[in-house]
This record gives C-alpha cells, sequence and structure tokens, in this order.
C-alpha cells in the first residue's frame, strides 16, 4: 500500500484521478484535545477491485502540500465521494476553504435508497459489498507515526468498498429517478455557512429551563465568550467551561473574583485569569444589555394548537409511506413538521421539493387543507383540517 509523502507523489496520484469519473476519499481526524480538528490521514482511491488504486496521503508531513488535492477536489468533471461527509467537509473548508464537488455523500444516498436512518458504513459495507469490516483500530491515535500496517488497512477500507457502495447507489438512484432528491439534501453540506459557528449565535445551543430574555442575555454573552476563547486559543469549548456551568452563571450572575469561587461547577482554571475576567465581563454585559437588543425568543413552536390524534395519524401515514418508498422518514418529515402539519401550519419542507413525490396525492390533499391516512398505497380515512 503506497504512502504519500511528497507533493509531487500527490500531484501525480491526483492528476491520474482527474481522468476518473470519480474518486472516494476519507480522512482520519482528531479533535479531543482542540476545537479545529486536526488532519491526521487522508485515504483517496479511484475506481478498481483491489487496494492498487488506492493510497495513503500523510498531511503531518513537514513540506507536504495539499494544494493539488485542492485542485482536484475543484475538478467539476470528478465526482468526490464520502460516507458521511460533514466533518471531513469541515476539515476541508476551514483549513483550505475548498468544498469538493460535484459531492455524493452515500449515508444520504443510502437513506433514499432504502436503508434506514443514518446508515453506518459498515452496514453497506457488509449489504453491499458483502465484505467484513476491522474495525479495530477505529479509536486509535492517528497523530502518532510511524502508522502500523493494521492502521493503513482500516484506513484504506475506508475508500475501497466505499467504490462499490457508490457505483451500487448511484446506479439505483438513476434507476429509481431519486438523484435530485439526494441532491437536495446535500445542499446544506455544500454551503460554506454550514462550517461557521459565529459566537454571537452559540448560545442557541445551550440548554435552558428559562425563556426570560435577560437570562438569556447572559447565556448569550457568555456563549459568545467562550467561543470566541476556544477558537482564538484552539481549545474545545467544554475546556473552557461546560454549558452546566454556563446556565450556573447566568442564574448566580458573578461580580467579582469571590463569586466565582462559590461556583459548584466551574472549572477550577475558569476561576482566574483571562477565563475569569471574560466570565465577569460577559455576566455584566448581559446583565447591561438594553432593552431592544435583548434576545427575541421564538414562541411560535410552544403556542402550536397540535392536534394530538391528528399528528399520531400523521406519524402513521408517514411510516406507510416511507416502507412503501424505502426512503427514511427523517428525510421527509421530522416529528416538528408533522406537529407544525397538525397545527396548521403549510410552509413545512415535508409538504414541498422533492418530498411531494413521497407523500404523492397524499400531500396535495395536505395541501389542500385534508390529510388522507394511507395504508398499502389506498386512502382508507380522510380528515379535514
Amino acid at each position: 500500500m503506497q504512502t504519500i509523502t511528497t507533493t509531487d507523489e500527490l500531484r501525480a496520484f491526483c492528476e491520474g484521478a482527474a481522468e476518473h469519473p470519480y474518486v472516494t476519499v476519507d480522512t482520519e481526524f482528531l479533535r479531543e484535545r482542540t476545537y479545529y480538528s486536526k488532519l491526521c490521514l487522508i485515504q483517496l482511491a479511484v475506481p478498481g477491485r483491489d487496494d492498487a488504486e488506492a493510497v495513503l496521503v500523510d498531511p503531518l508531513v513537514e513540506g507536504l502540500s495539499l494544494d493539488p488535492l485542492m485542485d482536484l477536489f475543484r475538478n467539476e468533471n470528478v465526482v468526490k465521494v464520502f460516507h458521511a461527509a460533514r466533518q471531513d467537509l469541515e476539515i476541508f473548508q476551514v483549513d483550505h476553504g475548498v468544498i469538493p464537488v460535484p459531492l455524493f455523500d452515500t449515508q444520504v444516498a443510502a437513506m433514499v435508497c432504502g436503508f434506514g436512518e443514518q446508515v453506518g458504513y459498515e452496514t453497506l459495507v457488509k449489504r453491499i459489498a458483502k465484505q467484513p469490516l476491522d474495525k479495530s483500530s477505529r479509536f486509535t491515535d492517528w497523530s502518532r507515526r510511524p502508522l502500523t500496517d493494521a492502521q493503513k488497512t482500516y484506513a484504506l477500507a475506508d475508500v475501497t468498498h466505499l467504490r462499490q457502495i457508490y457505483e451500487f447507489l448511484s446506479q439505483k438512484l438513476e434507476e429509481t429517478g431519486r438523484a435530485r432528491w439526494v441532491a437536495e439534501e446535500l445542499a446544506t453540506l455544500l454551503d460554506p455557512q454550514t462550517y461557521v459557528t459565529m459566537p454571537q449565535d452559540a448560545w442557541k445551543r445551550v440548554k435552558t429551563r428559562s425563556n426570560s430574555p435577560r437570562f438569556l442575555a447572559i447565556v448569550r454573552e457568555l456563549a459568545a465568550f467562550r467561543e470566541t476563547y476556544a477558537q482564538e486559543r484552539n481549545v474545545p469549548r467544554n475546556r473552557v467551561y461546560k454549558d452546566d456551568a454556563l446556565v450556573e452563571l447566568a442564574s448566580t450572575k458573578p461580580a467579582t473574583m469571590n463569586d466565582l469561587g462559590g461556583s459548584r461547577l466551574l472549572l477550577r482554571e475558569a476561576r482566574k485569569g483571562a477565563i475569569a475576567e471574560g466570565i465577569l465581563a460577559a455576566v455584566k454585559a448581559g446583565q447591561e444589555c438594553p432593552k431592544e437588543n435583548l434576545p427575541k425568543v421564538d414562541n411560535d413552536r410552544d403556542k402550536l394548537q397540535v392536534n394530538p390524534a391528528l399528528a399520531d395519524l400523521l406519524r402513521v401515514l408517514l411510516k406507510a409511506k416511507t416502507e412503501s418508498s424505502g426512503v427514511a422518514s427523517k428525510l421527509i418529515a421530522p416529528a416538528s413538521d408533522l406537529d407544525a402539519i397538525a397545527a396548521g401550519q403549510r410552509n413545512v419542507a415535508a409538504l414541498g421539493g422533492w418530498r411531494r413525490e413521497v407523500f404523492g396525492e397524499d400531500a396535495l390533499r395536505l395541501c389542500d387543507g385534508k390529510i388522507a391516512l394511507a395504508a398499502k398505497g389506498k386512502s382508507v380515512v380522510v380528515i379535514d383540517l
């Protein structure tokens, strides 16, 4: 098995790969001790049936430039095939400002082709490639050198079997006319903004029990400081302080260093120095935030007048349709969409785009103010909304 350690070797492989219709890609990385992922290994393979067409690229080698690979990623004549691509794409976007196009994600395609919700790579290898997969090196430290033969074999398997999976799924999508469905689902992955975490928006991921605008203003400032601190120093946000400590701080509103000492959940390192100063400044900023700039809480979801019986019927309809169409229910309609429909809303994703094709006539009835409960393709119950 070849391990590429020079820019010239990488350029030669990428120029050869550009002559093929697709290339499979995977990465190994570490993120336990950093905010941003540390890229440790790249696996690439072009069409073929053995390891001869696959290589490992060692990005930790001094002097190796990934520019030839970025050129290949920009080449729109070559499909870049990943499985569960989001974290891989985030690395390339953050480190190089490049998102591979055109993109094919076998996990998304598998959900459209009847393999269930967020199906794992190992499952697809067994069901499509009919091969076992050795996962013994799954939790290895990929930053350590030299790599063992077991690590290399494990890493290559993530792109060699992926070729057969891609060819199978792409053919199935062509036969069923569902390639467009996958393309719509990939739009989010292809958007660079997907991989940008803005400190001022970080508070929206923090779970709280209070919707008080003033309390949320303090949460917002604490979350923004933590995100900025973590990004600038490339450390995990939880190493600064965890969510439960953040919520505690927003509740207790410490004003001095001594106040921080009374926190039950705050890490010792956060009770002094730059973190402690940032906490106190954030709490003060949240308390002094002008009323007009307080967070606007979206209570629309809480105010929905959901008909529970109708919501249950919608779930039955969804189950019937997903079983007959072979599409993962998550792709068609999450529970929140079903509740919104049951509450009378119509501007939801489940009633538009390719999902209308899955619901078929029942989608039209939904839009016309009726819901038809389907069983084996037949409408057996029709309810006015």
